[in-house]
């Protein structure tokens, strides 16, 4: 590093810390002023220089041997800078005031640059690097493999829907006996299905009396269009199917009811309605 020295001129009492300055270090520049019992000290503001700046304002602090008047300065440039230092003022208790002139120091400031560098240069900018170019093979591949991906799930999406066997190859899954349903407890379900079978061959023989009717419709349609069909028979039979079958009757021997429903609707189905042949 150059060698650094501080000049110090004593006209004004200025101290400067620390002994070796390079550029861009903080500088402490203080003065110790003596002053009456009961007197305060006032600093004033530094003025600006092109090459040494401020810090915040000065530091004014009392102690044994007077008030210590402090600031802090940086140096932006190497080489000796010389600096008018601003009038101290003393304040009296009773209002009056006294100055005292600041005086000049000198700085010496080092640079940073190391000395094998006598004379640095600004050094021209570097010419544009040269980009790889990449090898658009791999793209290439790589969107052909998705595309071919792409292509082969649309094609498996609108693949033709598969061919289901003729109802009449498909074999019919057995109805289960009431007796397997009655055994398990659930009467309801024995009902429920006799109650069905029944209004179908109702609704098959007589189109007025269709399933979507309530059983007192049902059997008013079906006295309607066929006054000599078994009615008591049939409103005997849906009644106790119904009441079973929703809960409201208990004790009912179901399976007799299921039997003779079973049987009225075969008889339904093979004379067209019930009529009297």
């Amino acid at each position: 590093m150059i060698a650094l020295a501080l000049v110090l001129i004593q006209a004004g009492g200025w101290g400067v810390a620390p002994g070796r300055l390079t550029v861009g270090d903080t500088i402490r520049v203080e003065r110790t002023i003596d002053a009456p019992p009961g007197w305060r000290v006032r600093a004033g503001k530094l003025e600006q220089f092109s090459d040494v700046e401020q810090l915040g304002d000065p530091s004014v602090v009392a102690g044994p041997n007077g008030w210590t008047v402090s600031y802090l300065v940086v140096g932006w440039r190497a080489g000796t800078s010389t600096i008018t230092m601003p009038a101290v003022w003393r304040l009296g208790p009773d209002g009056s005031t006294d100055s005292l002139p600041g005086g000049t120091i000198t700085l010496r400031i080092a640079s940073v640059i190391p000395d094998t560098v006598t004379a640095p240069q600004p050094q021209p900018s570097l010419g544009p690097l040269r980009l790889l170019r990449p090898n658009p093979i791999p793209v290439l591949a790589a969107i052909a493999l998705a595309g071919g991906m792409l292509l082969a799930l649309i094609g498996w999406r609108r693949r033709a829907p598969r061919r289901l066997k003729d109802d009449a190859t498909t074999p019919e899954d057995a109805e289960i006996p009431d007796q397997r349903w009655l055994a398990a407890g659930e009467p309801k379900a024995v009902a429920a299905r006799a109650a069905q079978r029944l209004r179908h061959a109702l609704a098959h023989a007589i189109p007025d009396a269709h399933e979507a009717l309530s059983t007192t419709e049902c059997l008013a349609a079906v006295a309607r269009a066929r006054p000599d069909a078994p009615l008591r028979d049939l409103r005997e039979l849906l009644q106790a199917l119904d009441q079973v079958a929703f809960a409201t009757a208990h004790g009912v021997e179901v399976a007799p009811l299921a039997a003779r429903a079973r049987a009225l609707a075969r008889e339904l189905s093979a004379n067209g309605g019930g009529k009297q042949q």
